[in-house]
């Protein structure tokens, strides 16, 4: 390829993605990122904030109310609730009160397209974890009136309405799928218009959700296992299903989620120099998958530190000479050529994972979200098919999941 012609692409790219609605569906936060003095509107260590997506050109960012997987318990499932709704009034203050004349909140594509045509950035809803639900279903309503537009019934560790993927480890199950809360709750996300994420449930968990669902399900953060084996992953069987279903599966940024031998050539150096960092930040590193078995409190001051950690070792890194190669966008994007070729390019789209371990080189955070993009035009995508992945078949999902709640009620 000439100079000349790589210019041409490179043109021709950003003309696209600045004509496509770019959509993650997949960007968790921390409460403490939205107060008044500290927030959204400055560029924070947060892989997303408002001058990150404005830098990288990314529309519309799904903020996640996410809650870890606590005891079965009275105790357990008041914290999960109190903990889901600071996640919801944080949202809320950055749309209402922090930057309401640079990012609104979206609950319809209609919503969706109105906020991006006025120039202000798009928040929407997703909730990861049904526990904070409890045993109280009235709180699926409660969430999905705040603007929760997605949930899955499942974390890592068993909820109290589903089996959740990391069963695999023990073959230890709680419900064989879904329990019969979990079957309700089901019913009542199809009532209210909800969309049914299938990222975190085990197999026959996501089985059972499509066999009993009026509408598409999605994946909101979930990649391609043929690539790589990790039960986050949706096998063939699994991407079938979601392909008959109508669903959409939304591709995710999350080295080991794409490419194994890659991060365990690097993972070691990695740990080694996180270790450090760690150490230096007074607290002890801890496995990823030892991470679930924290309290919940203490979970969450793990990830602050994390956090930071993560700037700190992207930083030493880039300084290193000869270290492994690491995961990039070119493996990120061989996901979305496997699905695309295995379930057809409307059952595909995009996510992150930002700030809940999600980032790759390349689209380490927000600020890059152009190079997907990039990558996308390289490999002969036009820009209808952009356009899909990026935010039209996730949209499609939602609007066919409402006009079913609309035949429900």
């Amino acid at each position: 390829m000439t100079n000349n012609d790589s210019i041409a692409l490179l043109e021709r790219a950003k003309a696209i993605h600045d004509r496509v609605i770019t959509l993650d569906t997949h960007c968790d936060i921390n409460v403490k990122n939205f107060t008044d003095s500290i927030n959204y509107t400055q560029n924070l260590e947060s892989q997303v904030n408002l001058p990150k997506m404005k830098a990288g050109g990314l529309d519309v960012a799904w903020f996640i109310v996410y809650t870890g997987q606590d005891s079965l318990t009275d105790t357990g499932y008041k914290k999960a609730y109190g903990n889901a709704m600071s996640k919801f009034n944080a949202i809320h203050k950055l749309v209402k009160e922090i930057a309401p004349d640079a990012i609104e909140l979206a609950t319809t594509s209609e919503d969706v397209r109105r906020i991006y045509k006025s120039g202000k950035k798009v928040a929407m809803i997703g909730i990861e974890n049904g526990y904070p639900v409890g045993l109280d279903i009235k709180n699926v309503e409660k969430f999905y009136n705040l603007g929760g537009r997605y949930m899955s019934l499942a974390h890592n560790g068993h909820s109290q309405l589903s089996d959740s993927n990391t069963g695999e480890d023990d073959d230890v199950w709680l419900h064989n799928g879904l329990s019969e809360l979990g079957k309700e709750v089901i019913k009542e996300m199809n009532r209210l218009g909800m969309m049914i994420d299938v990222s975190h449930p085990s197999k026959e968990a996501m089985r059972q959700m499509i066999e009993l669902s009026k509408a598409p399900i999605i994946a909101s953060h979930s990649s391609a296992r043929a690539l790589c084996n990790h039960s986050r992953n949706l096998d063939d069987e699994q991407l079938e299903w979601l392909k008959e279903n109508g669903g959409v599966v939304q591709t995710v940024a999350f080295t080991s989620y794409l490419n194994t031998e890659k991060v365990e050539a690097r993972s070691k150096i990695e740990k080694e120099i996180g270790t450090k960092i760690m150490d230096s930040l007074g607290v002890k590193w801890v496995d990823r998958k030892d991470i679930k078995n924290l309290p919940n409190d203490e979970r969450e001051i793990y990830y602050d530190h994390y956090s930071v950690m993560r700037t700190l070792l992207k930083e030493k890194l880039s300084k290193m000479k000869n270290l492994p190669p690491a995961v990039d966008v070119s493996d990120f994007v061989n996901h979305i050529d496997y699905l695309v070729d295995k379930i057809g390019i409307q059952h595909v789209g995009i996510s992150s994972d930002f700030d809940g371990g999600g980032g790759i080189e390349g689209w380490s955070d927000a600020s890059e979200t152009f190079n997907v993009t990039l990558e996308l035009v390289k490999r002969g995508y036009t820009e209808d098919e952009i356009e899909m992945l990026w935010s039209s078949n996730l949209l499609r999902v939602l609007d066919e999941v409402q006009a079913v709640a609309k035949t429900l009620n």
